[in-house]
């Protein structure tokens, strides 16, 4: 027998003895020669429909390289593997591992006996992996958080772009490190320990929980970092999750606060003793205000204005404390405010938008303050910005200029408030006002009712603060859906002697003989009223609410006249009016409010009630008390006469 034969039959019996196998013999030419039961099985063809065929172009083989390049190092090699794609008969994709192996290389009839593994499962599981690889490296890259992945023995597997930028060190030159090299001493010599001992007795000291540590960067820095860990578990396999937060920017932020509540906390204490130094301050000037009106001796008359003198200079230094609390870089000078506000209206009408409707008020003459322009232009526009998000459906804006002259009398009633001339700029809205624990806090920095991200609390702060800067004055009327009214007074531009006030006496004030009720929530305010009023020889009865003073009424018979502020605690003065007008017509009924003139008058004038706008003079007080009461006179005067 020739020996090509017995080759060849020694090829055939291996291939039969193999025959389940995924087994193709075919020549260089790719013809099929032998198709096992194997191939039948992985392919879909029988041997009888795949003997005769090429193989490649049977199967449809994509080779990784060129085919002649293929059986270019078949021959040369006698053997080639490789993962090729080839299809089923129904055209199903496989992915292959092969291996062919040349019998007889130097025999012009050799063999190649072709060895198929179907590894399109592992194929489609190890794309899958790489997909949740690339998924994960995704997530590494765009995580805002640290991410570090760590095995069972501390050593780092993964390491996200965030990560590379808290720590400094790159992913390609961490990986593989213990996590240790990440953490400053001592938590760095106890990591291991940590480890070890919850793989003993399952004790957590940070696996779960989240904590404040410290980390260390490639640098040699130290900061403080908030770490949560999470464990996961794979067969046998362990690996842990750090997700870490880099503090610094919080805590720096944290002690900026801090520092910032320490100096409120100090302006608040400065500003707080001011106001009741001032609260001193007006007991003192009025009383001393009333003693000059019945001094007429020149010694004690002189000792009585160096006494003045001494509460105005610590009434300059109540304003420097508020100051403190409230500073800012000012550069005051004359301004025409009516020439500013017609030249400001059109920002301020942008402002607020066209659902709001502004009105402007200002008054013939010409009206200088003492100020600096751009902080009064802020502030006119704060407060209608203000004013706007108190309306957020619309409403009515009024900027109300005039001329002003606060006397020492109503200084006294107001401590903050110095006697002398001043431009009046009143800013009143019909939103959906404060209440009286709102209107407690209204000035205070940082303090708002909007919500969060829609104000930072600032604005009502700065206007008090330039007003206090600018030697001016800033109150707040306001009640809960019926408007706020914010009242600007800067010192008003004029010629005259700086100390000719304390040269000069009061006008004469009209007296009187009938009794007042005087309503009024501060004991040192309504004290000095009282004692005004007594001193004019009217009969004076006080109540600190409106409960009280319907209580009064009650009892007594002959109250001609009730004064009471408009914004009152408790009770709103709107009912005490009212109750006093169906219960008690014959009792006069004067209000002292805040409010602008269009706001007020028309609730006032509806409930039978007259009203004195603040702020107002002694002599103005008076004028108004005596009217209200000389008009019931006549009343009754023309009652007995009918």
């Amino acid at each position: 027998m020739p020996e090509g034969a017995s080759s060849e039959t020694d090829l055939d019996k291996i291939v039969r003895m193999f025959d389940s196998a995924n087994l193709i013999v075919h020549g260089f030419d790719g013809v099929v020669r032998r198709w096992t039961m194997g191939s039948e099985r992985l392919y879909g063809w029988t041997a009888r429909e795949a003997s005769g065929q090429v193989v490649h172009d049977l199967l449809q083989t994509e080779f990784p390289i060129g085919l002649e390049a293929l059986r270019s190092e078949v021959r040369n090699t006698g053997a080639w593997a490789g993962q090729v794609i080839n299809r089923r008969k129904d055209s199903t994709r496989l992915s292959i591992v092969t291996r062919w192996t040349v019998f007889d290389l130097d025999d012009p009839q050799a063999r190649i006996v072709q060895a198929d593994s179907d590894v399109t499962h592992m194929q489609q599981v190890q794309d899958e992996l790489c997909e949740r690889q690339a998924h994960l490296q995704s997530i590494l890259a765009t995580v805002p958080d640290a991410m570090i992945v760590i095995d069972d023995k501390g050593a780092i597997i993964s390491f996200s772009t965030a990560a590379e930028q808290v720590f400094g060190y790159a992913a390609s030159e961490i990986v593989g490190s213990n996590v240790s090299v990440l953490m400053p001493p001592p938590d760095r010599d106890a990591h291991d320990q940590y480890l070890d001992a919850y793989f003993r007795t399952g004790l957590r000291r940070v696996i779960g929980y989240g904590r404040v540590v410290a980390g260390l960067t490639k640098s040699g820095k130290t900061f403080p970092m908030e770490l949560s860990v999470g464990e996961a578990v794979g067969g046998e396999k362990r690996i842990f999750t750090g997700f870490i937060r880099d503090l610094s920017s919080r805590n720096r932020i944290e002690d900026e606060l801090r520092q910032a509540q320490i100096m409120e906390a100090v302006g608040q204490l400065t500003g707080g003793l001011a106001h009741d130094f001032n609260n001193l301050l007006a007991v003192i000037s009025g009383n001393l205000e009333m003693l000059e009106e019945r001094l007429r001796e020149p010694g004690q008359l002189a000792l009585l204005r160096e006494a003045q003198s001494a509460a105005d200079d610590g009434a300059r230094l109540t304003a420097q404390l508020l100051a403190f609390g409230r500073r800012q870089p000012l550069a005051p000078k004359v301004i025409d405010i009516k020439s500013l506000l017609s030249d400001f209206s059109e920002r301020v009408h942008q402002a607020v938008g066209d659902e709001i409707e502004l009105r402007t008020i200002v008054p013939a003459e010409k009206l200088s303050a003492i100020a600096d322009k751009a902080q009064l232009q802020n502030a006119v526009l704060n407060l209608a910005i203000n004013a706007r998000d108190a309306m957020p459906d619309g409403g009515h804006l009024v900027i109300e200029i005039s001329g002003v002259e606060i006397d020492t009398d109503y200084a006294s009633m107001y401590p903050s408030v110095k006697a002398g001339g001043y431009v009046l700029i009143s800013v009143t809205d019909t939103g959906y006002g404060m209440t009286s624990d709102v209107l407690e806090h209204a000035f205070e920095p940082f303090f708002t009712t909007k919500p969060t991200g829609s104000g930072t609390g600032l604005g009502l702060s700065m206007v008090y603060g330039f007003a206090k800067q600018s030697s001016g004055h800033l109150q707040l009327y306001s009640e809960p859906n019926k408007g706020t009214t914010v009242h600007l007074f800067l010192p008003r531009a004029v010629d005259r002697p700086q100390h000719a006030r304390a040269h000069l006496r009061q006008p004469e004030l009209i007296r009187g003989t009938e009794t007042i009720l005087v309503v009024e929530n501060d004991e040192r305010v309504r004290r000095v009223t009282l004692n005004r009023l007594l001193a004019l020889g009217y009969k004076v009865i006080e109540t600190c609410n409106v409960i009280e003073a319907l209580q009064v009424l009650e009892n007594a018979n002959d109250i001609s006249l009730v004064f009471t502020d408009v914004a009152m605690s408790g009770m709103s003065s709107d009912q005490l009016w009212r109750k006093v007008r169906e219960q008690w017509p014959e009792v006069k009924i004067l209000l002292t409010s805040g409010f602008s003139e269009p706001h007020v008058a028309e609730r006032t004038t509806g409930a039978g009630a007259e009203w004195l706008k603040k702020p107002y003079t002694a002599s103005e007080m008076t004028i108004r008390i005596r009217s209200l009461l000389d008009r019931q006179a006549d009343r009754y005067s023309n009652e007995m006469s009918g």
